[in-house]
């Protein structure tokens, strides 16, 4: 299909949403142009100039597609022949029931396909506007540039939504003391031994932990830049932060104790639990799992030395910090993704509001097939309210509330309630099964009626 310049699809950001947008307008039958300003334009957390970069956590999260609903987001994405979840099935690591994968194989392996793809070219610079004409799709991400960011205030009328995002620190597995630590999924969760040992857990007793509790909340932590604020979003706290709202927050948190036994000393319960999980396929790079900061880069070497089993590590990466920019959609977007204000624009990704790695892509999923539709000549209806990807884009698009709208993962509570259910949590397995088989049924409905 010959297309002119009105007919081409114009995707800001190679991330997460806009690697995966791309794909799903390209397989439609659209020319794609991603306009990606790395490496040209560098931001504090990417290393590379790959799409679909990860940059904080290398886990997609559960996998479960019955039972919790970014499992049944996976599921979604799969059904509609997702690039994301390809790639991340094919770089697969052990992460006992979640979805964890080799982050640099993952990025280059989306980068390679998408740019093999007969439909799609790449740009690279900073886009400083935005454009009056033509099908754009925005999906910056947690770190649209400032010069961009300015633009869509001035379009907008409202200020930028901001909140820190905090990156957990990465070990050398060779400089750990296996002595110490010894290798447990939490309750032997997974159906193969690798998946049963897929977290290495460093115990600690009551004197250790409030030593080390003390030592965090005593640490140098990074400064905010003037006029800047602190709006942290719930699901990826520093974990000073966390510490702050209580000396035991961490022990209910990334620290639980339960469902893990010490190898070593059975018969000895520890107080707290740190848990590392693989990182690369070679298993030579563990993340802490959980524990983003803010700290300073010497107090982290510091702190983080003082978990038994770590007294002598070495970090191949420390904790950062950045700044995540988001906008009001419930306020600015219509049920398209469309920008009320320039409906030639459509927002996908964390920008929109959505938090995680397969939210963002999901969003970029939708927003590329109703802008391909649009391009070729047809209105397609967004995802069915009932299914994950339909709950998440409803509550974005006008479902939260826009006064206190804070960035979200998909989860139950999106859901419309299923009739005569039980409530509470006896009744749990039973409703989140429902709301799975529900959501399946739907969308195999909603992409089978695009074919």
């Amino acid at each position: 299909m010959t297309q002119n310049a009105t007919q081409t699809l114009h995707i800001v950001g190679g991330g997460m949403a806009g690697s995966e947008a791309a794909w799903q307008a390209a397989n439609m039958g659209v020319n794609v142009v991603i306009h990606e300003m790395r490496p040209k334009v560098e931001t504090f957390a990417h290393r590379t100039g790959h799409l679909a970069e990860m940059v904080c956590s290398n886990s997609f999260r559960s996998d479960d597609d019955e039972q919790n609903a970014v499992g049944l987001l996976h599921w979604e994405m799969r059904a509609a022949n997702g690039l994301i979840m390809a790639t991340a099935d094919k770089h697969r690591l052990p992460a006992g029931g979640a979805l964890a994968v080799d982050r640099d194989p993952f990025a280059e392996s989306v980068t390679e396909t998408l740019m093999a793809h007969p439909n799609i070219s790449v740009e690279y610079g900073e886009i400083t506007e935005l454009p009056s004409e033509g099908h754009w799709i925005f999906a910056t991400g947690p770190l649209t540039s400032t010069a961009l960011g300015a633009a869509i205030q001035a379009e907008t009328g409202a200020d930028r939504l901001a909140f820190f995002d905090a990156i957990a620190p990465i070990v050398y597995a060779d400089s750990i003391d296996m002595d110490v630590a010894w290798l447990q999924s939490r309750y032997d969760k997974g159906e193969t031994e690798e998946e049963q040992k897929a977290y290495l857990n460093c115990p600690m007793s009551k004197d250790q932990y409030e030593a080390f509790i003390d030592a965090l909340l005593a640490a140098d932590k990074t400064e905010f830049h003037e006029g800047e604020t602190a709006g942290y979003f719930d699901g990826c706290l520093p974990i000073e932060v966390m510490a702050e709202r209580g000396r035991e927050t961490l022990r209910f948190g990334p620290m639980k104790p339960v469902g893990l036994t010490n190898v070593h000393r059975p018969d000895d319960k520890p107080y707290a639990v740190v848990q590392l999980r693989r990182d690369n396929a070679l298993g030579t790079l563990l993340n802490i799992v959980g524990f983003q900061t803010k700290m300073k880069y010497g107090a982290q070497t510091e702190v983080f030395k003082m978990i038994p089993g770590l007294e002598n590590a070495n970090f191949a990466r420390l904790g950062g910090i950045h700044r995540n920019t988001f906008i009001n959609s419930p306020t600015l977007l219509d049920d398209q993704m469309r920008l009320k204000s320039r409906p030639n624009i459509r927002f996908a990704g964390q920008v929109t509001g959505v938090e995680g790695y397969v939210e963002s892509a999901a969003m970029g999923l939708l927003a590329g097939r109703l802008a391909s539709a649009e391009i070729l000549g047809h209105v397609l209806d967004t995802a069915p309210l009932n299914t994950a990807m339909g709950a998440l884009v409803h509550h974005i698009t006008g479902g939260a509330e826009a006064k206190t709208f804070q960035p979200m993962n998909v989860n139950f509570g999106l859901f419309q309630p299923v009739d005569g259910l039980k409530g509470g949590r006896r009744g749990r397995k039973d409703r989140y099964k429902a709301y799975t088989d529900r959501a399946k049924t739907d969308w195999q409905s909603w992409l089978a009626a695009q074919d």
